[in-house]
């Protein structure tokens, strides 16, 4: 494994193959959101949660998606607060919107873990993005009793506005349209995962663009993306990068630049602030 602490060098590297690849494939972790201002625990929390801190004693929004909610209820409450703080505010320091001027004249696909919709906020094409693990704004059958999603902007408005004492109208708690059964949030979490027609769809899309770049000059593009689901992104960024000896990989990732040995010379490797490094880049 490798990484890089004198990165000057590294980012002139990664400039010359943003300018110069046949296609960027962009692999996009939850460091990426946390550099543009998404954190969940400290001042964001306090001031979105301090309510619920107090009354169950969790510290970070993160820990609050597995409390134990007495009620659907007050459930409902925490996660529409959520989602719409994650979601439909618009939260982002200027990092996503730098990121797709920088991308936008480019021959770009994106695949991300990240489920908060970011990239569609700043400006990408819905159609060269492909959010593996779900959406903050969608909304399935916790069964699932169909391959179904829904869009959840409206109601999880009316919860927010209409919640008092930490609990939703027992009248606003989404059921399923087709059996009845509570709805859940669309995320990746276990086997009752939904991937919809729109999953699928994307999915295919980005298979057909790795496979129409084959063998050429890619720049394999990771932005914050750690160890928690490896092989939806690093893993293979690696293996395809091993294939082809035009690839290269470049990880950006603060305290957790690495590649293996087998690739390094096709690598570039950046441990420092994404921001920064942005900055740099677009000069």
């Amino acid at each position: 494994m490798k990484y890089t602490k004198d990165y000057s060098a590294e980012i002139e590297r990664l400039k010359k193959e943003i300018d110069t690849a046949d296609a960027i494939v962009i692999g996009a972790g939850a460091g990426l959101s946390t550099a543009a201002g998404f954190t969940y625990s400290g001042e964001r929390f306090e001031r979105f949660f301090s309510d619920f801190e107090a009354k169950c004693g969790f510290h970070d929004m993160y820990s609050g998606g597995f409390f134990p909610f007495e009620t659907p209820e007050e459930m409902w409450a925490y996660w529409s607060r959520f989602i719409w703080c994650n979601r439909y505010m618009d939260v982002d320091n200027g990092t996503y919107k730098a990121l797709f001027e920088l991308m936008k004249n480019k021959n770009y696909f994106v695949i991300t873990t990240n489920v908060d919709h970011q990239f569609r906020k700043a400006g990408f094409d819905k159609s060269r993005l492909f959010y593996t693990q779900g959406d903050y704004g969608l909304f399935q059958c916790s069964e699932p009793c169909h391959d179904k999603t829904y869009d959840n902007e409206k109601i999880v408005k009316a919860m927010l506005d209409s919640q008092q004492d930490m609990k939703i109208p027992t009248e606003l708690i989404p059921k399923c349209p087709k059996c009845g059964k509570p709805m859940a949030m669309n995320l990746r979490s276990d086997d009752t995962f939904v991937e919809d027609e729109g999953w699928h769809k994307a999915a295919q899309l980005y298979n057909d663009f790795l496979h129409a770049h084959e063998g050429e000059h890619i720049l394999f593009l990771e932005l914050g993306v750690g160890y928690n689901t490896p092989v939806i992104i690093k893993y293979p960024f690696w293996k395809m990068t091993e294939r082809n000896p035009r690839a290269v990989y470049a990880c950006l990732n603060f305290g957790e630049a690495y590649a293996p040995d087998k690739i390094a010379a096709q690598s570039i490797c950046i441990d420092a602030d994404f921001g920064y490094v942005l900055n740099k880049l677009m000069l």
